[in-house]
């Protein structure tokens, strides 16, 4: 071989090497005719190949970009790293479930986590049917779902989903690796849902434990956290309890005071009177109703005096 040729095969080689990283296929495409390419440029006047062309490693890149494999490559890469990371994760998984598996009474934890299975499965049944109501109805999570006011037909339709759920659960082995993956991410939605719904249960619990819903005549009121009513004397009358000309009871705020009557709690809040926190009042209850009355509260009218009877003389 002449020099030429042994500069046109080491450039190739190069080249080639710079391109290690594709498939055979596709880097011997991107090079079927670079051979024939290079002994043209070599059969012009001046330079050698690295000096007309660039060096090897940069001329390969161009082939890469002109290719449109770049983006591919790097994909790969990534996929690589990606699924070195998922091998990680899942040599660690497996030393947990084994380091936990003996605190249960099990060799692994995931052995008793399939005993558990069952239950999971009727968790999910109750769990999808409490999120199609919830987004369906706008409601809040509760324990039996609702279906348009009737706890009746929710519970025919907990009653098909938990049974749609066991059977799904008996099933799963035989879906496909999509149907698989769209079922997982299904079941974290679900399992989202269920803690989210729990705080939103227990946030109810702490404040009185019992679901209460604000009544007001005019949503200009809905800043109304408490009420304090006052006689015409200017004292602040506890007890109170308000209703419209229906007699459906007017409710407005929420308790945030505990109850009198057991200070440990908030009582219910449905049979709550006004005010809640009556040390909250705004003006300060009378003592007496000689007293002036209360700041902010208009001034009473005086009362009428009487007349006097006429006085008697003895004869």
């Amino acid at each position: 071989m002449t020099v030429t040729e042994q500069e046109i095969a080491d450039y190739v080689a190069r080249v080639r090497a710079a391109l290690a990283d594709l498939p055979p296929a596709h880097r011997d495409e991107l090079t079927e005719d670079l051979p024939e390419h290079l002994a043209e440029v070599a059969a012009e006047a001046g330079g050698t190949l690295a000096e007309r062309l660039g060096e090897p490693e940069a001329y390969a890149a161009e082939l890469r970009a002109a290719a449109g494999v770049d983006a591919v490559a790097g994909r790969r890469r990534l996929d690589r790293r990606v699924g070195a990371a998922v091998d990680r994760l899942r040599a660690r998984a497996r030393r947990w479930d084994v380091q936990l598996g003996p605190s249960l009474g099990y060799a692994s934890a995931s052995e008793f986590l399939r005993l558990l299975r069952p239950a999971w499965w009727v968790l999910r049944g109750y769990l999808a049917v409490m999120f199609v109501t919830v987004v369906s109805t706008g409601g809040g999570f509760g324990l039996v779902p609702s279906v348009n006011g009737s706890e009746l037909a929710g519970l025919v339709l907990l009653a098909g989903s938990v049974l749609a759920s066991i059977w799904l659960g008996h099933h799963t082995p035989g879906l496909t690796r999509p149907k698989r993956r769209l079922l997982h991410a299904g079941t974290a939605v679900l399992v989202l849902f269920g803690l989210v719904g729990l705080a939103d249960v227990n946030g109810r619990v702490g404040s009185g434990g019992v679901d209460y819903e604000q009544i007001s005549i005019d949503g200009r009121y809905d800043h109304v956290q408490d009420v304090f009513v006052y006689d015409n004397e200017g004292r602040l009358v506890q007890n109170a309890r308000l209703f419209d000309q229906n007699g459906d009871p007017i409710r407005l705020g929420r308790p945030t005071c505990p109850d009198a009557r057991d200070p440990n709690g908030f009582g219910n809040p449905l049979l709550r009177s006004y005010p809640y926190c009556p040390e909250r009042a705004p003006f300060a209850p009378r003592p007496t109703a000689a007293t002036s009355p209360a700041p902010g509260l208009p001034p009473l009218p005086a009362p009428t005096a009487s007349a006097s009877p006429p006085r008697v003389s003895n004869p």
